[in-house]
């Protein structure tokens, strides 16, 4: 996740990646199937992705011990814990580090001088609003679409779903 970059044209947006995106994607596959082993072939046509670039993510869950791989002829994927211990904050960690940067710092890295002399402040306020949500979700939580209450009354507000 990135607070906006303006080199790139992006005014403070947060952004999730592709690669945390297929990420929680399959681990929402595997975690639908837990304790059951899937192969990556398995996740990708459930999740409609390519396999290839899948792989790559499944690697990056496995080495942060998200997810667990069996080898051979019966083998494939398991989440290493049960789908209500695993957050959408651990995953998108696994894959893309920190939930929150700036310019490649951690928001608490940046300093600024004059007018802008409090923005970390800022920039450490959205990490915490991020951390609120998907710290705080699991995966047995958005599967069963029983959220925390405070991330369901996030989306009902009126402009929620409405782009800016």
């Amino acid at each position: 996740m990135c607070i906006g970059d303006a080199r790139a044209g992006h005014d403070s947006q947060v952004q999730i990646s592709a690669r945390g995106d297929y990420a929680v994607r399959a681990a929402l596959s595997l975690a639908q199937a837990y304790p059951a082993l899937m192969s990556a072939q398995a996740i990708a046509q459930d999740q409609s992705m390519p396999r290839k670039f899948l792989e790559a993510v499944l690697a990056d869950l496995r080495r942060a011990g998200v997810v667990r791989a069996q080898r051979g002829a019966e083998g494939g994927y398991t989440l290493s814990h049960p789908p209500r211990d695993v957050t959408i904050g651990q995953i998108i960690r696994a894959v893309d580090g920190p939930l929150a940067g700036v310019r490649g710092l951690r928001p608490e890295e940046t300093q600024y001088t004059g007018a802008a002399e409090n923005l970390p402040n800022l920039w450490v306020a959205v990490r915490a609003a991020v951390r609120e949500v998907l710290d705080e979700v699991s995966l047995a939580e958005l599967i069963s679409g029983r959220m925390p209450a405070h991330v369901r009354k996030l989306t009902t507000r009126p402009d929620a779903w409405q782009p800016r």
